[in-house]
């Protein structure tokens, strides 16, 4: 049997479904992981999603034509069967299980496997074909426990206080920023958040995730608060008026890129918190293993470590290249939009690839 789904101009293709796994370019029907804008973007005929993740995609896309599926629920489109199952990444963050003819494929989007309480845990799927991110795909990168972040964010955020100085924290506005808030211990002091990411706290509220109360700034009448707040920013805020109104601040970086020196140099900050919502490198072995797949394909990350670590362990790897950045490029904007040019049919017989060792490169974090 041929592979069931190919790499296109306009992104991950399920042949015999004739549709789209999170496109990069406009097409008629599109399966969507999760809504970081580099999965899903403006501009497709129609969307197909898991339910958790439904209120964030109509957030970020705006008026879209959107079916939704509860996690394990099942519709066939051209004989695919297809069905999300929790990938443990954002709230809404789904793997995408697609069976054909006796044959199952899993395509992972951005998953982690340890469990943080701000959306559905990370579900092995066994399949024959497991196509798996790999933003942090090289040996180097461990993480601490989440808790253990936490408390040093916490403790951070304490000696600030007790200073006389906000603690202000950069973090991706879409996950991370809901992610610190459900994990740290908000009897500190006020917490006072961007409006980049206000707007998507209360989405994950309304979906039931307990996050302490936060300000905006503007309902902050006493400018005294702002001494022992924690602040949350997404990069963008670095160096602008917005931030600097909090006067002598500490800041600090949370990515799991801060596990790497030069990055906190290149950020500048004071701290630097290893937390990421990618798995580190055990967790992609992980997933793997627990898959069950024998064949393996790599997207974007660090493609030709994994690819070679996973033939030298037997299994037949290879890779996709796709254009999926990462979210340090991408979440400070409400959404990715995608060319204006016609959505794609799905019938097209224009070129595509097939499995191969490309490398790709991300700064997703």
């Amino acid at each position: 049997m041929s592979d069931l789904v190919v790499v296109r101009k306009e992104g991950l293709y399920c042949v015999p479904g004739q549709f789209y796994i999170d496109p990069w370019r406009p097409v008629a029907h599109a399966v969507i992981t999760h809504a970081h804008a580099d999965h899903a973007r403006t501009g497709h005929g129609h969307y197909l999603a898991a339910a958790p993740g439904e209120g964030i995609l109509r957030a970020r896309l705006g008026p879209i034509m959107l079916d939704a599926l509860d996690y394990g629920q099942e519709v066939t489109h051209n004989g695919v069967t297809i069905s999300f199952h929790p990938a443990g990444h954002v709230l809404g963050s789904a793997q995408v299980r697609m069976a054909y003819r006796g044959e199952v494929w899993v395509a992972s989007g951005d998953y982690k496997v340890e469990a943080d309480g701000t959306c559905a845990p990370f579900e092995p799927v066994r399949c024959d074909t497991f196509i798996t991110e790999s933003t942090f795909g090289m040996p180097i990168y461990r993480w601490q426990a989440q808790a253990e972040i936490f408390a040093d964010i916490d403790a951070w955020w304490r000696a600030n206080a007790e200073q006389g100085r906000a603690s202000v924290l950069f973090c991706y506005s879409f996950g991370k920023a809901q992610r610190i808030l459900h994990g740290i211990d908000a009897s500190i002091g006020p917490i006072i958040c961007h409006g980049a990411a206000e707007p998507l706290n209360t989405v994950y509220r309304d979906a039931g995730v307990r996050l302490p109360p936060t300000l905006k700034v503007s309902e902050v009448t006493d400018k005294s608060l702002f001494h022992r707040a924690l602040v949350i920013a997404p990069p963008s805020a670095a160096g602008t008026p917005w931030i600097k109104r909090f006067g002598d601040y500490s800041d600090a970086f949370a990515s799991g890129w801060m596990q790497v020196r030069g990055a906190r140099r290149r950020r500048s900050v004071d701290r630097g918190f290893v937390l990421s919502d990618h798995a580190d490198w055990p967790g992609l072995m992980q997933a793997i293993k627990a898959s069950e797949a024998q064949r393996v394909i790599v997207t974007h990350g660090q493609i030709p470590t994994m690819v070679r670590w996973l033939q030298q362990n037997g299994l037949d790897a290879g890779a996709f290249e796709t254009e999926y950045g990462g979210d340090d490029q991408h979440e400070d904007v409400p959404a990715a939009t995608v060319p204006l040019a016609a959505p794609s049919t799905e019938s097209s017989t224009e070129s595509s690839t097939t499995a191969s060792a490309t490398p790709a490169a991300t700064t997703d974090a």
